[in-house]
């Protein structure tokens, strides 16, 4: 847990307090004097007696007990004042500002560890280093701006960069959000984005907690810690919204697999994030407005209500919000009319509802309450008022503000206007506490994100039962690398997953034997050469015994052949499966469509594991090939929840031989009745 002394202290030194307040250690200083901090402020300055008005120490020995240290000096000194500070004054809570620790060189590294250690040993916590500090309601221990006042109704801000924050702060406060607190946790050497977490979550009050968690990170240390608090402060009522840059790509790393290939650490980003519910931005822009959202009564279904004096903006809205799953639906009937009623003539209310430039406030009250209490079909509303300059705009924000503390519908200002409304805009931000979104399809972007980012997964799902006894008996048993054919078989087997029936010959004997023994027509392919297609190591429909044999001995002269397989030819629809191994993140499940689908289109989602067949069944449900499935242009179906059950077995599998790196089923061909793998490949990596 993090330790009350950083969140709550009744005395903070700052180490290295400057007079020059363009310095961290004066600014810091500076911020901490002025944002009401009522507990005792000291200073360290080997050079000062005196620093911003307040009684300067030479040297940290000097200090009496202090709850917290805002340390500001160069690193060489810091592990020495921290061990003074924590074995000597008491001090439980750090942040260090200073640069020039793990993130510089090995020298750096070891000068961050003894730090770790040495407030390990008395259990405190540190932020940093190399950040730009910390701030709560209780007091602002960070050198950047701006600093607004803390607001328990405002955001919880996480990030791993202190300059991303400011930019973030920036944006988001002037369009009128507001932070609760914020964390710069620098280095994370000891408190990182998912330890913070964790402590939000443990400590979360219902009637005092914040509901927003904002969430700026380019690295994910521990993706099960995030995954577990994310889904549990959920559960409380928080959402969270999060960028998470530095995306790897796939040809970063040598793959030797579809699956190895695709499964990247950007995508397994992806998967965590709806696997947790997060809503994954890309953007300040589009992080901040997700998270002015989430401060708006939440919108219980997906048909929209755009109020407008102005045509264009409300188009596109529409436009955005229709091509990103939402609806804007078509108002019409008695009520419709006796809001028209109301209105001047040429007003339209079908929705887009256009008042016209020349609509009033009054009208605008109207056209709310309809949305509010006659029109059903509604979930929420957007109101785009601007001004060309002709006229003010107070009484129209005035009647705004007043609607959204009364109505139970949500209502989104989207005021474009931010210079020849200025003044009436920065009243309903700063007097009236309100969030503007300023433009309006990023706001139509925004909503249809959080609308399309689902609920989080239960943290322990349901897996099919597999035979774990005879798949821990081929793993312990095998060695690095891709396993045989009759390893792969045992290891479907015991899962229950149903595969062709197919033999590895070497003689063109058995060859003939199985032929004989199964019936035609065949497949026959090469065993050895990696991709099979590439050297002509694949032949369908080998319809008698002469084509077995000429087949055969083709095949076996390939280079790098050293076997051929042979099946029984099954028909069907392609589909894949596949599972990767990512570091820290576990395995990846990946599955769509196969053939070109996945080779070329890359239609294919990905899940973390545990997949159940539920989560499985959803996104194959968001494949773009979907159709096909279904059964597109007369063609036979794919049993969608057969399909799904086998993605949740490759789960299964791979919970009980997490040794499995890479694997591939593709294709399996999927009927009405059945999914059957074709080829596998599986390569282990203990």
């Amino acid at each position: 847990m993090i330790h009350q002394k950083l969140l709550n202290p009744k005395s903070i030194a700052v180490i290295g307090a400057s007079q020059n307040v363009q310095k961290p250690g004066g600014k810091v200083l500076k911020n901490l004097l002025e944002s009401g901090f009522d507990g005792e402020v000291y200073a360290v300055n080997p050079k000062e007696s005196v620093v911003q008005s307040i009684k300067c120490y030479q040297q940290v020995e000097d200090l009496p007990q202090v709850d917290c240290a805002i340390i500001a000096i160069a690193a060489k000194y810091c592990p020495h004042a921290v061990k003074v500070l924590a074995e000597q004054k008491e001090t439980r809570g750090f942040i260090i500002l200073s640069a020039g620790f793990s993130e510089e060189n090995a020298e750096g590294a070891l000068l961050e560890k003894e730090i770790v250690d040495a407030i390990n040993a008395v259990n405190g916590s540190l932020i940093g280093p190399n950040c730009t500090g910390f701030w709560n309601k209780n007091y602002c221990g960070a050198f950047d701006t701006p600093i607004p006042p803390a607001s328990e109704k405002g955001i919880d801000f996480i990030t791993g960069s202190g300059a991303t924050a400011v930019f973030i702060k920036e944006y988001g406060i002037t369009n009128g959000l507001s932070f609760n607190s914020v964390w710069a946790v620098g280095n994370s050497a000891q408190i990182g984005i998912e330890e913070v977490l964790e402590h939000l979550d443990k400590t979360f009050d219902e009637a005092t907690s914040s509901r927003v968690i904002m969430l700026y990170m380019e690295n994910i240390k521990n993706p099960p810690k995030l995954l577990y608090h994310a889904t549990n402060l959920y559960n409380k009522g928080c959402r969270i919204a999060a960028i998470k840059s530095g995306g790897s790509k796939a040809g970063s790393r040598a793959a030797s697999s579809h699956t190895g290939a695709l499964a990247t650490s950007d995508i397994a980003v992806e998967a965590l994030f709806r696997k947790a519910g997060i809503v994954r931005c890309h953007n300040r822009e589009e992080l901040t407005t997700v998270c002015a959202i989430f401060m708006h009564p939440k919108v219980k279904g997906k048909n929209i209500a755009i109020i407008t004096h102005a045509g264009g903006p409300a188009v596109m809205l529409t436009d955005t919000l229709s091509n990103n799953g939402l609806e804007v639906p078509h108002i019409e009937g008695e009520a419709a009319e006796r809001l028209k009623s109301k209105l001047f003539a040429g007003s339209s209310v079908a929705n887009p509802i256009d008042f016209l430039a020349t609509g009033t406030a009054e009208q605008l009250g109207f056209i709310i309450d309809a949305c509010e209490n006659d029109f059903d079909n509604i979930d929420a509303i957007a109101v785009i008022f601007g001004s060309p300059g002709l006229f003010p705009n107070w009484d129209v924000y005035d009647v705004l503000d007043e609607k959204m503390k009364t109505c139970k519908k949500p209502i989104f200002p989207i005021l474009p206007s931010i210079i020849n409304v200025k003044d009436e805009i920065e009243d309903f931000i700063h007097r009236k506490k309100r969030i503007n979104f300023p433009e309006e399809c990023v706001f139509g972007q925004a909503l249809a994100k959080i609308k399309n980012t689902p609920k989080p997964q239960p943290l322990t799902p349901s897996l099919p039962q597999v035979n774990t006894k005879q798949i821990r008996e081929v793993i312990d048993h095998c060695e690095n690398g891709y396993l045989s054919l009759h390893n792969i078989q045992l290891l479907l087997d015991a899962v229950g997953i149903d595969r062709k029936k197919e033999i590895e010959v070497s003689t063109e004997e058995e060859a003939v034997k199985f032929a004989k023994k199964v019936g035609f027509p065949l497949v026959m392919k090469v065993v050895g050469p990696l991709h099979k297609s590439d050297v002509g190591g694949v032949v369908l429909n080998v319809k008698n015994v002469e084509s077995v044999v000429k087949e055969f001995n083709r095949l076996i002269k390939i280079p790098e052949t050293y076997a051929v397989e042979i099946y029984p030819m099954l028909f069907g629809t392609e589909v894949f499966i596949g599972a990767s191994r990512e570091k820290t993140f576990g395995h990846q499940v990946l599955f769509g469509l196969g053939g070109i689908f996945v080779e070329v289109l890359k239609d294919v989602k990905a899940a973390l594991a545990p997949v159940n067949q539920q989560e499985a069944l959803e996104l194959i449900r968001q494949l773009k090939g979907y159709k096909i499935i279904q059964g597109a242009r007369g063609q036979q179906p794919v049993n969608e929840e057969l399909f799904a059950d086998a993605v949740a077995r490759v789960s299964a599998l791979v919970a009980a031989a997490p040794e499995i790196a890479e694997m591939d089923l593709n294709p399996l061909l999927g009927t009405p009745t059945s999914i059957t793998a074709v080829d596998a490949r599986i390569r282990v990596e203990k």
